[in-house]
């Protein structure tokens, strides 16, 4: 049987039609969807005449991750305590620096904070364990003896790095990996209850970019996570838990990171809150004449506002003031301001 994918035309205008839905509870509504197969062309259909499972997929609201709601839009502050990383390695990678770096994040305006020990940027190679730990752990367990007030993410594939980010505090995975590279992150995440984001990338970082295919960018990637998410539901890891990350940047070009970007709602089919990471991305700098990865908050922030038009709602970004006065201002003009 032919498969049907139902992307959702969001729309963000006060003038909503009485028949219109709410996307995935947040603050886009929709009252068509585009119907995209992959032998045929695409068709527009009211949201009415939706099967009735996609329907809820696509309209219930999404369960708060690590205790933060998403009924309006979230930013995840980046920070890479990593001698490597493409935009800021070496910056915060003594712990003093780091701890710094995250103070300052969270009065940016950071509602969570993902803290990763090893690069996985476009060529790097894989970093140790031990040193992994070394890296990341002692951080997170100041930031908590600190008494931090948002939650913190474990950017890592490996389930020994996680395993050891929980017990010193962090509250939520983010396995770029989707839990392939290392398959025990599964019980880690399982055993844990901690929600996971399962990331889609194409090959690993040292190789990714050699020369990415697809048949169809959009639905590859929606095809990959829909089968990666019913894994972690095999194991008893519960929808409720999972963020999808489409992984831009991972394993595609430009063309294809903008095909994503386009067909961003698709995603909210999938049932679970989506995180977009595109920050100073390589296509940005390409696109946007911005060949210096910390002069690409200009265009991070534009990708971030198509983002927020589709809905979606964790948004993981290095410029957080920047995207942080972006986002006020997109919102006081979609739904109001008082002084």
């Amino acid at each position: 049987m032919e498969k049907l994918y139902y992307r959702p035309v969001a729309r963000t205008d006060s003038a909503r039609p009485d028949t219109a839905l709410t996307l995935a509870g947040g603050w886009c509504w929709f009252d068509e969807v585009e119907i995209l197969r992959r032998d045929g062309e695409p068709e527009i259909i009211p949201a009415a005449h939706l099967p009735e499972e996609v329907m809820e997929r696509l309209c219930n609201p999404r369960t708060p991750v690590a205790g933060i709601t998403l009924d309006a839009p979230r930013i995840m502050g980046i920070l890479n305590v990593t001698p490597d990383s493409f935009s800021d390695g070496g910056r915060f990678d003594v712990e003093d620096a780091a701890i710094e770096r995250a103070v300052a994040l969270r009065k940016m305006g950071a509602d969570i904070l993902d803290i990763g020990g090893e690069s996985t940027r476009p060529g790097a190679t894989e970093v140790e364990e031990d040193e992994e730990i070394a890296r990341t752990a002692p951080v997170i367990a100041a930031l908590r003896d600190a008494d931090f007030d948002a939650p913190i993410s474990i950017d890592t594939r490996k389930s020994l790095v996680a395993d050891q980010a929980l017990e010193a505090g962090a509250a939520m995975l983010n396995d770029v990996s989707a839990m392939e590279f290392d398959p025990a992150m599964v019980e880690v995440a399982q055993v844990s209850g901690a929600p996971i984001c399962l990331m889609h990338a194409q090959g690993l970082p040292e190789t990714m970019q050699d020369d990415p295919r697809y048949t169809d960018v959009l639905l590859d990637v929606y095809d990959y996570l829909e089968d990666r998410i019913a894994l972690a539901e095999d194991y008893g890891i519960a929808r409720e838990a999972i963020i999808a990350d489409p992984g831009i940047g991972f394993g595609k070009t430009a063309q294809h990171n903008l095909a994503l970007i386009r067909g961003l709602s698709l995603f909210h089919g999938l049932g679970c809150p989506v995180l977009l990471g595109v920050s100073r991305k390589r296509f940005i700098g390409a696109v946007g004449g911005a060949e210096e990865a910390d002069s690409r908050a200009p265009g991070t922030l534009a990708v971030t506002l198509a983002g927020l038009d589709q809905g979606i709602q964790i948004h993981r970004v290095h410029d957080v003031a920047e995207i942080a006065q972006g986002i006020r201002l997109w919102d006081a003009i979609k739904r109001g301001f008082e002084e």
